[in-house]
């Protein structure tokens, strides 16, 4: 799962006829089935419970007011394109999306869509190589402690040691730049069965049979495993346009928190967020962690609930930007956040 293609000059109308062929092969039962579909292919273990995590989660959303990505929308106020945009938020969607790739792949070779485009993805690999190599030296500034579990004084054709997961992987390419930038341990992970048998014949193509795809939900995953560096290119924002946004967003973070190790870095990149709204819904959820560490628990709990929250580190300055209505913007967001 992806988020927001951003199209080119030369493809609107094929992008709008793939959007209505999507749709169309949606129907109102299949939309029913798409909000509690949600389900895991994987033989990896669960350790959380789901009906607790919906629980929290709902608990949480009553108590913090938050805004769906989609509410930042520019086009919200369009029906027919905020239609369009509610079926980006459904399994279902990505399904007939990444079935309709597969088949253009196995009949022509096509990689299929590069999700904000080459040229985004390129740089987030790049920078986010050159992030990692930074904390692996102990050159991030002093108040960013707690890095000593990743590995130390690596040079930049030892990022090996590196463990890197990309939730909602799509079709795997982020995770092939990010080979090429050096990372060797990696992992993608996306609910949709067709994304993940696109990405795995893609790698096999390309010469990247390193890489695992596994079929996992991040919003009710079954890993069982921490990563040094945990990757997300739209998945959050997608996450954001299913009607329930505001309550699965809860749960993302809930989710990703037990994924990245202690002292890991998560690098987001969103079109539906800007870096300080970002940065406001990770203060959110450390708020919600250090409730929780006042709640009775165990002693054992309590720390593990204080511990486990984000810190901002960077963000990638580099995108190109706009101004409108006296305010300068991008389409792109890519923040980084050292988890404690």
């Amino acid at each position: 799962m992806a988020g927001i293609r951003l199209p080119t000059e030369d493809s609107d109308v094929s992008q709008a006829a793939r959007q209505v062929a999507a749709v169309d092969l949606i129907s109102d039962d299949d939309r029913s089935v798409a909000a509690d579909s949600w389900s895991i292919k994987s033989d990896y273990g669960s350790t959380l419970d789901d009906d607790q995590r919906q629980a929290d989660a709902a608990e949480a959303l009553s108590a913090v007011p938050y805004r769906a990505a989609s509410d930042y929308s520019s086009d919200k106020e369009e029906s027919d394109a905020e239609a369009v945009s509610s079926m980006l938020g459904f399994q279902r969607y990505w399904d007939a999306t990444y079935a309709d790739e597969l088949t253009n792949f196995r009949e022509h070779g096509h990689a299929g869509e590069v999700w904000f485009g080459a040229d985004v993805m390129e740089t987030v690999a790049i920078w986010t190589k050159n992030l990692c190599l930074e904390i692996s030296q102990r050159h991030l500034p002093n108040h960013l402690v707690n890095t000593n579990c990743l590995p130390a004084g690596q040079t930049e054709k030892d990022l090996s040691g590196w463990s890197v997961l990309d939730v909602g992987t799509g079709n795997g390419l982020l995770l092939q730049e990010l080979s090429k930038q050096g990372f060797s341990d990696l992992t993608g992970t996306d609910y949709s069965e067709g994304a993940i048998d696109l990405a795995r014949s893609l790698a096999d193509r390309d010469g990247f049979s390193n890489i695992k795809f596994l079929v996992d939900d991040i919003l009710e995953t079954k890993l069982d495993r921490k990563f040094q560096l945990v990757t997300d290119k739209g998945t959050l924002d997608a996450i954001g346009l299913h009607p329930d946004g505001p309550l699965k967003r809860i749960m993302y973070w809930d989710s990703i928190s037990e994924l990245v190790a202690s002292g890991g870095i998560l690098v987001i990149t969103s079109c539906n967020s800007t870096k300080d709204e970002l940065v406001q819904e990770v203060e959110a959820f450390n708020q919600r962690r250090i409730a929780a560490s006042q709640t009775p628990h165990s002693a054992a709990d309590q720390d593990a609930s204080r511990d486990n929250t984000f810190q901002y580190i960077d963000h990638i300055r580099t995108y190109p930007t706009f101004m409108f209505g006296g305010s300068v913007g991008s389409r792109v967001a890519t923040v980084a956040f050292l988890r404690k």
